[in-house]
């Protein structure tokens, strides 16, 4: 047969070992890319987190002025967890089961009084956390987000 093997028709065919060393190429090279996916999959997620706790300080800081009363944010850093409790209810964001992430916060909760300025003795500092990648939120004694 010159020209390679032919199929059932005629047609030019691949053999067993063609295939599996294709196969084993495309093996090779699905997990050499792996570990950078997976890694920016953590930065993603991690990024969106931290988006999310600092969307729920401004969220309280404006239920704080808008209601004229005290609203906390409080952390469960064991579920990866927080909740924005005030007058019109208590509202909980499951960040670690949303997006996979661990919290570690240096206090469990802040708060905001009626004219949303923040209240406590010391800074907030949310550690977001997943595989290799870290985020940082850091909430001033007096309610001022950075991120």
């Amino acid at each position: 047969m010159p020209g390679g093997p032919r199929g059932v028709e005629g047609r030019p065919a691949l053999t067993l070992a063609e295939l599996l060393l294709a196969l084993a190429i495309a093996g090779v090279l699905l997990a050499l890319a792996l570990p950078p996916i997976a890694a920016a999959g953590d930065r993603v997620a991690v990024r969106a987190a931290a988006r999310d706790v600092a969307t729920a300080f401004a969220a309280a800081r404006v239920e704080a002025l808008a209601r004229r009363h005290p609203v906390w944010v409080v952390f469960d850093s064991a579920a990866g967890a927080l909740a924005v409790r005030g007058d019109g209810g208590t509202r909980v964001r499951p960040l670690g089961s949303i997006y996979g992430i661990a919290l570690h916060t240096t206090r469990d909760s802040m708060s905001y009084d009626g004219r949303g300025l923040g209240w406590g003795a010391a800074n907030l500092t949310v550690v977001v956390a997943r595989g290799r990648a870290r985020d940082t939120v850091v909430v001033s004694r007096l309610g001022r987000v950075r991120q």
